[in-house]
């Protein structure tokens, strides 16, 4: 059971060591919804850059994009807190997700860059 608690908690905080990590999943647990990867990659980039898209270059929203695409959302759909539907481009929350939550909006709580509540801006 101690192994087991330990393994979640080592999980969370590898999760959480990247900032793209921490603000698709404060976006996860404040909307309590399915989003879609443009949605975050827009919240990635508020929050990142506290820009808009329609301030930066399409390559900045690709890059970020790219990285959630191919290395953030499959990092969290692989410790099985989301699952990510690369073709449709859909991040749903999982019940595991739910159930780690409170110990992963502790961590998101204390970092400074995230603001309090997150909130969605489309």
């Amino acid at each position: 059971m101690m192994s087991e608690t330990r393994s979640t908690i080592d999980s969370i905080f590898d999760v959480c060591q990247h900032q793209h990590r921490r603000i698709v999943l404060a976006l996860l647990a404040a909307e309590g919804r399915s989003m879609t990867l443009n949605d975050l990659t827009k919240s990635v980039l508020e929050y990142n850059h506290q820009a808009s898209p329609a301030t930066v270059s399409e390559d900045v929203l690709s890059e970020i994009r790219l990285s959630l695409h191919h290395v953030h959302l499959p990092k969290l759909a692989s410790e099985g807190y989301i699952t990510y539907d690369p073709d449709r481009q859909f991040v749903e929350p999982t019940e595991q997700f739910e159930q780690v939550q409170p110990t992963v909006s502790t961590i998101l709580d204390v970092d400074p860059t995230l603001e309090t509540p997150v909130e969605l801006k489309c």
